[in-house]
């Protein structure tokens, strides 16, 4: 039962019931029913943000986000060991191959100068799990701008190793006769008397004796300068322009194998042992020169006799006595 209010009518002095205009009963009706609904609402909406209410779609995104986490984690794993990998590559760079073809290491300033910009990552901020995506991709672009300096620098590597190939292969390192076929040194780099004046003077090479006919190699690769008797005093000659500044010469020749102009390769035959020119018996007179001054040839035999035999030798061409041409 509805319960009935009064008022007291002083003017009367009763009592009165108080009747309720329908206008404000159903506004009364109205505010409590909006008040409710937003009542519902932020109701609903707080237990949307708990985690104890989960609708299809938060679960499906909350397990790709644990998915990404996961993939990310395990890319920063792959990213831990090629950062190993490539900082062992850039250790044997600098200290062996640089060393090696006695050039200058990367300095690690160098590695590292201008590789990572806050800004190129400016759309990766504001992001769930911002930090691990930024930093992952931080280490992505260092250590693919790494790799690209590396790669650089191996290629460099290359062209040094394929001119150090060159050069080893460029400096005489061979006896011009083999010792099979050698009689005796004959007369060695230094003053000497000369078989013909018998004064004392330079004598700028080295004389192998050898029986006329005697096969004579190319000490080190190179280009057939001249072979002619055009020189005075060495008869049939030839010389080799080996580059890096060393030239090599092979006179008093009975004849020629190769011709001005050829390219040959150290151990090729490039003439026989004879006795033309100012020569008083069959030998070869060879001389080494770099840079233009002549050199002691018995520093470069390394490539073919041993210690003994170079001992020997050494011991022979330090002899002064009387050179054969």
């Amino acid at each position: 039962m509805k319960k009935v209010k009064y008022y007291y009518d002083a003017e009367n002095l009763a009592y009165r019931k108080i009747k309720t205009k329908k206008a404000r009963s159903f506004g009364y009706i109205a505010l409590f029913l909006v008040a409710s609904a937003l009542f519902g609402f932020l109701c609903f909406v707080a237990l949307l943000n708990t985690p104890y209410f989960e609708t299809p779609k938060d679960r499906l995104l909350t397990r790709e986000n644990e998915n990404l986490k996961l993939n990310y984690t395990i890319l920063n794993k792959q990213i831990d060991e090629l950062d190993a990998v490539l900082a062992s590559v850039a250790d044997r760079d600098n200290n062996i191959y640089r060393v090696y073809f006695n050039n200058a290491p990367i300095s690690e300033v160098k590695k590292t100068k201008g590789i990572v910009s806050e800004s190129r990552f400016k759309q990766l901020l504001g992001f769930n799990n911002e930090k691990l995506v930024t930093n992952t991709a931080e280490r992505v672009d260092l250590i693919s701008k790494q790799l690209a300096m590396q790669s650089k620098s191996l290629d460099e590597i290359l062209k040094l190793s394929k001119a150090k190939e060159k050069f080893l292969g460029s400096i005489p390192a061979i006896q011009p006769v083999k010792n099979e076929q050698l009689r005796h040194m004959a007369s060695g780099f230094g003053y000497r008397s000369d078989p013909f004046t018998k004064a004392r003077k330079m004598h700028k090479g080295m004389d192998f004796t050898s029986p006329t006919g005697t096969p004579v190699y190319a000490t080190g690769d190179g280009v057939i300068r001249r072979a002619d008797a055009g020189a005075s005093g060495f008869g049939n000659h030839i010389v080799i322009s080996h580059g890096f500044g060393y030239e090599t010469l092979y006179a008093h020749l009975s004849r020629y194998n190769k011709r001005a102009g050829q390219r040959v390769n150290r151990g090729d035959i490039i003439g026989f042992v004879g006795s033309t020119g100012r020569s008083q018996a069959p030998h070869l007179h060879y001389e080494v020169h770099k840079g233009g001054n002549v050199v002691n040839p018995i520093n470069f035999y390394y490539g073919n006799i041993s210690a003994v035999e170079y001992t020997a030798i050494a011991k022979l061409a330090t002899q002064e006595n009387q050179s054969l041409d």
